[in-house]
């Protein structure tokens, strides 16, 4: 996590046997809502369970944690905020080994401004996973063959951080998750906090170093494209309550998967030098 004015990253190892990885964005759960769907919940950890290639960021809202001088129905929720911390420990648990990293939200930081006690370190702790209430940056290193050199691993920048502020249209939900490409550099950027699924790629151009050549007395090389795919995860949230008699219109409950290669990158069929990096975004139920 920031230690002062120095912001940190955690790099992680994982096996160098896996061909690619599938990486979900676990957000805006709001367990302890009456309108939480925990069987849809339980439904995507058992999967990421049974699937050794599954890795997840923790993305904040995971807990509904309205206090008595918060914004949201108190006399509504179905259980404390420390019944809410400790189920999503329990429920976290089998999946501990898997979780790369995690942040907070704004619904765990309405405790944290109460009472400064954030429980989203507590279950970050409880799970032993790296933890910044800011935001997460993880560098994932997995797989083989990277640059053609059989026992290096290929890499990965993942930035993801909860989200801010209200949007009712798509188009600003997406503003807000396009600024994020111009915050850090990284291969995948998420966002939660809207409860809207979407996906993007972020393309951009730079100097091909490697590939320079003098051309009529001039050094020059190409100029080539490389791919970063933008996120938002979905919500946990059946519709109704404040979302619809806000006048927010019902979303898709379907998380995200994100297909990084591990194997070959660029992956079979994509022969352009330029795709040297494409991870994959894709909306699978």
């Amino acid at each position: 996590m920031s230690n002062g004015d120095e912001i940190r990253y955690v790099d992680i190892d994982l096996p160098q046997n896996l061909t690619h990885i599938e990486l979900y964005a676990l957000s805006d759960v709001h367990y302890g809502s009456r309108f939480c769907d925990a069987k849809l919940f339980q439904r995507q950890l058992d999967y990421i369970v049974a699937t050794p290639e599954a890795y997840v960021i923790l993305n904040g809202d995971l807990c509904e944690s309205v206090t008595r001088s918060s914004v949201g129905d108190v006399y509504g929720q179905r259980f404390t905020p420390q019944e809410q911390r400790d189920w999503c420990i329990k429920a976290l648990m089998p999946i501990k080994s898997k979780v790369l990293g995690m942040t907070t939200g704004n619904h765990e930081n309405r405790i944290y401004k109460e009472c400064g006690v954030d429980i989203s370190s507590d279950i970050a702790v409880a799970l032993g996973c790296y933890y910044d209430p800011d935001g997460v940056y993880c560098v994932a290193h997995f797989g083989g063959g990277a640059y053609f050199m059989p026992h290096r691993k290929y890499t990965y920048g993942i930035y993801a951080m909860h989200g801010y502020g209200g949007a009712r249209t798509r188009g600003a939900k997406a503003l807000k998750l396009e600024r994020m490409g111009m915050h850090v550099t990284a291969d995948i950027y998420i966002q939660s906090h809207d409860h809207e699924v979407m996906t993007f790629p972020l393309v951009f151009l730079q100097p091909a170093e490697r590939q320079c050549k003098v051309v009529d007395g001039h050094k020059t090389g190409l100029m080539v494209a490389t791919s970063a795919s933008l996120v938002k995860s979905n919500a946990y949230l059946k519709w109704n309550g404040y979302a619809r008699s806000g006048g927010f219109p019902p979303v898709d409950l379907v998380t995200p998967t994100i297909w990084l290669g591990g194997e070959v990158k660029p992956w079979p069929g994509m022969k352009s030098p330029s795709m040297e990096h494409r991870p994959e975004a894709r909306v699978v139920s």
